[in-house]
């Protein structure tokens, strides 16, 4: 039986250890840490063979695993007993495997002793690849970092809102001179409080903001009064527009709302 290579020295395999050749005792912990425990040994003299896993050659599998567990064990390495469980597994299972089966159990649905075997190795190796598909991809403080930027954010100044008790004083002192204000009798044309919200909205369109009392005109009357502050309050609570007053100002602003 050909006896696999254990090591490789420019390009030659290396298949028994020289006399003379000095190995630390805590050399060959590299290579077991390479694996990350007894299914990751098996896959990997499996997948090196390019055997199939599910028609593993017991024989030859077992062969080579107990011939690394003898080599990490002449080397004086304290193997895991996970290891050396998974040793007495395959020699179970090849012992199965060799021995002749009774009659009995030939007419019987047979169980191959390796499935079990099998299907740990293929749970193994799905887990493995998934594990290596996550560590591929990019991870903060390996293959990228963080940078934190200070964020300046612009904040609009939000005047106090008027309170409608001040909207209503401010609207009574309108109607009251437009009551003073004297008026030839001309029939006006009627005004709805639609035309005059649109009205208002084109006067802010154009202006930005007015003041409360812009919109008013005493001169034409307590009705066309009326109709504008409807018209303004519809506005209002249809969040159309806003009625702001200034800290300390006395006259009441208004705005389209944002």
């Amino acid at each position: 039986m050909t006896q696999s290579a254990f090591a490789y020295i420019f390009g030659q395999p290396v298949t028994d250890i020289p006399q003379d050749l000095f190995i630390p005792p805590d050399a060959l912990k590299v290579v077991l840490h390479s694996f990350e425990g007894p299914l990751d040994l098996l896959l990997y003299l499996i997948r090196k063979q390019n055997i199939d896993v599910l028609d593993i050659p017991m024989l030859k599998i077992t062969e080579q695993y107990l011939g690394y567990i003898n080599q990490m064990q002449a080397q004086q390495f304290d193997l895991a007993a996970e290891y050396l469980l998974m040793a007495a597994v395959l020699i179970e299972i090849k012992s199965r495997l060799l021995l002749p089966q009774p009659e009995k159990a030939e007419l019987e649905e047979e169980t191959d002793p390796r499935a079990e075997l099998v299907r740990r190795l293929l749970a193994y190796e799905q887990m493995k690849l998934a594990a290596q598909g996550l560590d591929a991809l990019p991870r903060a403080g390996r293959d990228f970092g963080w940078v934190y930027l200070p964020l300046e954010i612009a904040t609009e100044e939000r005047l106090p809102e008027v309170q409608i008790a001040d909207l209503t004083q401010a609207w009574l002192a309108i109607l009251s001179r437009s009551k003073h204000t004297r008026s030839h009798s001309v029939v006006q044309e009627a005004v709805s409080v639609r035309e005059r919200m649109t009205a208002i909205l084109r006067h802010l369109n154009d202006k930005g903001t007015t003041m409360f009392t812009a919109l008013f005109d005493p001169e034409k009357g307590a009705a066309d009064v009326v109709v504008n502050f409807i018209a303004l309050l519809e506005l209002v609570k249809e969040g159309m527009v806003r009625v702001v007053q200034d800290t300390g100002a006395k006259e009441i602003e208004v705005l389209l709302a944002a």
